[in-house]
């Protein structure tokens, strides 16, 4: 990548982290990691209760890159066809049209996913792990850029369906929306209202630029020392006692890919351990299965962080 690209793109993406920090107060972390998962071409679940500002996040980042966005607000009585589409037969044309459904987005911001059955959940299994979605035989391509930005309650509350480990794995993080510090939720309150900051937020890229930026995170050199760095800590998760399920190939796939992504918003062409260290819990945490061998008063989605945090500690960092 020559110097003068990587400088440009990486401004480009400055400038829209610093206009969504405009509308997303007190949450930097979250930002950056939902921005690390659109140019490294992943999809992002956001955990959080009612009111954290999860579905602000996700209109925000649909507005930002001035890019096609659907909503749906899935419930218990959703089908398949109310994500995908339907084949509908026309009398005056003497054929079935396929009528699409609101997957055929560049955002998808899927509202309290695991608040529908598993039926519904799976529609989006091949949308997002191959974008693109078949429909009585008849396969359609997805637009470019794709994210599916999708919320659910913690699943301790009624009425929730958890996610499957098959479903879970497609997305590229899971990030804890919790609540503002004092100082960000006092801004926040002496603020505009969210929704009129949300109105008046402008587009900083478009679609084409998004996908220029994705196509130049994959030209971010990770050293082979880090590949090996990477590769242990997950051989670690497939070897603990304390997890009965460690971190696919596709997760290993994700870090790699996310942690070019964070190099590149650093302003970098190459990657460095502090680029892939932050990101393993973000990145496996949803992924793995903590066995019933392992004790603790933490919550389940807490105990899996844990245990890789103690991995990823004791994994020696290449120099």
């Amino acid at each position: 990548m020559a110097p003068e690209t990587l400088v440009a793109t990486s401004r480009r993406a400055a400038a829209l982290e610093t206009s969504l920090r405009r509308v997303i107060r007190g949450k930097d972390d979250v930002l950056r990691l939902a921005l690390v998962s659109i140019f490294a071409k992943g999809h992002l679940l956001i955990e959080g209760v009612p009111g954290v500002g999860k579905t602000t996040l996700g209109q925000a980042l649909a507005r930002a890159i001035d890019c096609s966005f659907q909503r749906i607000q899935f419930t218990s009585d959703m089908l398949p066809s109310d994500v995908l589409g339907i084949s509908i037969y026309s009398a005056i044309e003497q054929k079935f049209e396929f009528k699409r459904g609101p997957v055929f987005a560049n955002v998808l911001l899927a509202d309290e996913i695991n608040r529908t059955t598993p039926k519904t959940q799976s529609a989006l299994l091949e949308a997002m792990n191959e974008g693109q979605v078949t429909i009585d035989a008849h396969s359609y391509q997805l637009p470019q850029p794709f994210l599916v930005l999708a919320t659910q309650n913690p699943i301790e509350h009624h009425g929730t369906y958890p996610l499957p480990e098959s479903q879970l794995d497609r997305f590229l993080m899971r990030l804890r929306m919790g609540y503002p510090d004092g100082n960000a939720e006092r801004e926040i309150l002496r603020a505009e209202a969210g929704v009129a900051q949300l109105e008046n937020l402008r587009p900083v890229l478009n679609a084409a630029d998004v996908i220029e930026i994705q196509q130049a995170v994959t030209q971010v050199h990770v050293d082979e020392s880090l590949v090996t760095y990477l590769l242990n800590i997950v051989t670690r998760t497939r070897e603990s006692e304390y997890l009965s399920l460690g971190v696919s190939p596709r997760g290993s796939q994700m870090l790699y890919r996310a942690a070019q992504a964070m190099a590149f918003l650093e302003g970098r062409d190459y990657c460095t351990p502090e680029d892939l260290k932050p990101l393993v819990v973000s990145v496996f945490a949803h992924r793995v299965v903590v066995s019933s061998v392992y004790t603790s008063t933490l919550k389940k989605t807490e105990q899996a962080e844990q245990v890789l945090r103690e991995i990823v500690e004791s994994v020696p960092v290449p120099v």
